[in-house]
């Protein structure tokens, strides 16, 4: 809970620096004179100022930030201090200040994204758990072990996939794309290389969630079918299974990987009982024959067979390092890709196409803050980086209160030649409230269903 809460605060103290200094950057390169650079809201808990100059302070609301400028339409300006006023600045140099925070987050994106690249990270490497029946990446004639080389979204320019966190993003793009995904693949032992489509277009979906992945069959990389730990007096323990038995066969099915097993094991409960299965293993090189019966228990709603056992090896995996180029060119590229990705999902919310149910609030933030934190520096500085992005996408929506509602008052005066009104200013600064305070109470909700367990 700690480690959470303090990843949060970190979080936050980050993006809304960064965001704030490009603010104060620009507008200090442009002339204007900046009273105060505040990082949060509220009580002041600590400030620090150099004689006439800009009041830094830090405040007890964390949720934000903001720079205050000298300008004659807060209050009253010396006439010796127009020069340094926001509002007397040319069109341009207003609109440069105004973006450059949410510039600041995208740049900051890029060097976060570049920085996880040239750290290095371990990965699953793309090999393939079983897909479930009926799946796209089944009907396709993927199968366990199947290790993924490359991909392309035309079948003519491909891009190599080091792990599958790289499939997985591809997997993402083509399905908001609505196009068929290609894939190059071979065995684990890489032979038999073989081109595969996958049809993601005739998906009929394009929502991001754990079911639509589940109709594609894009699942865990692929493990062993092989017990770990096994807990003494458990199911497993009782049936004579053992660490290291390499499971053959559940009921006369073989077995293609873990994935497999536990759901063999997962669909034993039946009427509040668990069935006895026949499993026939691998010990040491000898073929055995068990009879395991699963326990059952209740999860949200269902029943479900457990072994009391680790059932599975750890994936393969990779690690994926780049250098000082690529590092910088790859996170531009994850930068502009998380972007798009962003807009189009906005623009289907917007639109119906997707759920609501995408948005996320503060304590999902902190939740996926505190996770990352304990996966170690690589994770944490990309989701840093995904969140710096959505920062910046965000505000530079066309919304009144944020900056692209601003860059939006900036565009109609410079079509037209005059700012707009003060009376349409005010009415749309308090629609864009109400707009705002009504999607993070959707995000806010959406936060509580997934800690209940109802998303």
């Amino acid at each position: 809970m700690i480690t959470t809460v303090l990843a949060f605060l970190l979080t936050l103290a980050v993006l809304i620096v960064i965001h704030e200094y490009g603010h104060y950057r620009v507008a200090v390169a442009c002339g204007v004179k900046v009273l105060r650079f505040s990082v949060g809201f509220g009580r002041v808990l600590w400030r620090w100022q150099r004689p006439g100059g800009t009041e830094f302070v830090v405040c007890a609301l964390p949720l934000g930030g903001y720079v205050r400028m000298l300008d004659e339409r807060e209050a009253p300006v010396p006439t010796s201090q127009l020069g340094g006023a926001f509002n007397r600045k040319p069109l341009m140099q207003r609109a440069a200040i105004v973006a450059a925070g949410p510039l600041a987050n995208l740049a900051l994106a890029v060097l976060l994204y570049a920085s996880a690249h040239w750290i290095g990270i371990n990965e699953p490497k793309a090999v393939l758990g079983a897909p479930p029946s009926g799946s796209l990446l089944e009907s396709a004639g993927l199968r366990a072990g199947d290790w993924v080389h490359s991909s392309s979204h035309d079948g003519v320019e491909w891009r190599d996939l080091r792990s599958m966190t790289d499939l997985r993003w591809e997997v993402t793009q083509s399905l908001l794309h609505g196009e068929a995904l290609h894939l190059l693949v071979t065995d684990r032992a890489g032979h038999g290389r073989r081109a595969v489509r996958v049809d993601l277009a005739g998906l009929g979906s394009r929502e991001i969630d754990a079911a639509t992945m589940k109709r594609i069959g894009l699942g865990a990389a692929f493990s062993e079918p092989t017990m770990g730990e096994v807990k003494a007096d458990g199911p497993a323990a009782r049936a004579g299974l053992r660490a290291g038995d390499r499971v053959l066969v559940v009921d006369g099915t073989p077995v293609a990987d873990a994935a497999t097993l536990r759901e063999r094991i997962r669909q034993a409960a039946v009427q509040g009982r668990g069935m006895v299965q026949s499993w026939r293993v691998e010990r040491a090189g000898q073929v055995l024959e068990l009879q395991v019966q699963p326990r059952v228990v209740a999860e949200n709603g269902r029943e479900l067979g457990r072994i009391d056992a680790y059932v599975g090896t750890a994936p393969e995996m990779v690690s994926v390092r780049h250098g000082l180029w690529d590092g910088l060119e790859l996170g531009a590229r994850r930068t502009w890709e998380v972007s798009a990705l962003t807009v189009r999902m906005l623009g289907r919310m917007l639109v119906g196409e997707a759920s609501l149910k995408n948005l996320s609030g503060p304590l999902t933030i902190a939740d996926y803050a505190g996770q990352s934190v304990q996966q170690g520096l690589t994770y944490y500085l990309g989701f840093l980086a995904l969140v710096s992005v959505s920062l910046g996408v965000l505000n530079l929506l066309p919304l009144p209160m944020l900056d692209g509602g601003h860059l939006m008052y900036y565009l109609f005066e410079g079509l037209t030649g005059r700012p707009i009104s003060e009376l349409w200013l005010a009415r749309l600064q308090r629609g864009g409230i109400a707009l705002l305070l009504m999607m993070m109470s959707v995000a806010l909700f959406n936060d509580v269903a997934r800690l209940l367990g109802l998303h």
